[in-house]
């Protein structure tokens, strides 16, 4: 089985082995792919795998041989997975590898907005506290999470995890997803975004979540609220959120992902006030990176079997 990866760099940038997936035929990996080179990069593939390059309906036409796609992430909206579906081509994607991480990351992204530890890391890097007259100092509020809520908007591994540790905080939990089920804790969307000191997005990017959150529903937030993504970046209207900020209609807003990534200059959240941003970094452990190819390995030797698993377009 020919097999190529058309984007490893960002899963493996060389601290880590292909060997899982080399164990399984021969094996091309390209650091990055436009999308105008994937039908000649793949001309002979059997499989491909990609993290984010785009792999549409015009690609998988250009590709006859095709017979596997792969992903390596959680997210697959970088496939068209209905035009592989019309081939008998099943797309498959890795599930839960990033959870502990992206538990971790949301978590360091609320408490860099209330506790503000990078920022006072660097004023004192910057000689501020050697050159003060008091043995301590501190700027802007410094926010207790005891006793306030979080409204999580997306109720899977992530969203549990991170209330599991909200609720270790002391914190009330409340919660959305399409279905409420009977959950306690579960409210429709408006309320959580009224009711709620830190929103935290945790749901998958769909037709129906695209935009989710707009100008009116950050209009409902308090204006000591912050809001969390470490989801998708399409899920927030950007524009409208830069305008809350810079208004001081919200108190803060963190962010690892964007709608556009890399970000243009021209994105308004890199000038917003009270907007922390990371990098995409919050899936990008060594030991989630190893898990993510692990299971992209077991996922491609179960197809070979003849028993494909993790498949998004059935």
């Amino acid at each position: 089985m020919r097999i190529v990866i058309l984007d490893g760099l960002t899963t493996n940038p060389g601290d880590l082995s292909w060997e899982p997936l080399e164990r399984l035929g021969s094996l091309t990996v390209f650091d990055r792919t436009p999308s105008a080179e994937v039908a000649a990069r793949a001309a002979d593939a059997d499989a491909i795998l990609t993290n984010k390059a785009i792999v549409g309906r015009e690609q998988i036409a250009a590709l006859p041989r095709l017979k596997y796609v792969g992903v390596l992430a959680t997210g697959t909206n970088i496939v068209d997975g209905e035009a592989a579906r019309e081939r008998g081509i099943p797309v498959c994607n890795v599930p839960e590898y990033s959870t502990p991480n992206v538990v971790q990351a949301t978590w360091a992204l609320v408490l860099e907005l209330t506790n503000r530890v990078g920022h006072h890391d660097r004023t004192v890097h910057e000689g501020r506290w050697a050159a003060g007259p008091d043995f301590c100092y501190w700027d802007g509020d410094l926010v207790e999470l005891a006793g306030r809520t979080l409204g999580i908007v997306g109720h899977g591994r992530i969203g549990r995890g991170v209330a599991h540790v909200a609720r270790a905080m002391g914190m009330r939990v409340l919660h959305h997803r399409r279905q409420s089920g009977g959950d306690p804790g579960w409210v429709d969307l408006d309320t959580l975004f009224r009711e709620s000191d830190v929103v935290s997005l945790h749901c998958p990017l769909t037709p129906e979540t695209k935009g989710l959150v707009d100008a009116r529903r950050l209009g409902l937030m308090k204006p000591t609220a912050f809001l969390v993504n470490t989801a998708r970046g399409p899920l927030v209207d950007e524009a409208a959120l830069a305008a809350a900020l810079n208004e001081g209609r919200i108190a803060g807003a963190a962010l690892d992902v964007l709608s556009v990534e890399p970000p243009p200059a021209s994105n308004p959240l890199l000038a917003a006030r009270n907007c922390v941003i990371t990098p995409h970094v919050a899936w990008a452990t060594p030991d989630a990176r190893r898990r993510l190819i692990d299971v992209a390995a077991a996922n491609l030797a179960a197809f070979a079997a003849g028993r494909p698993q993790n498949v998004v377009n059935a």
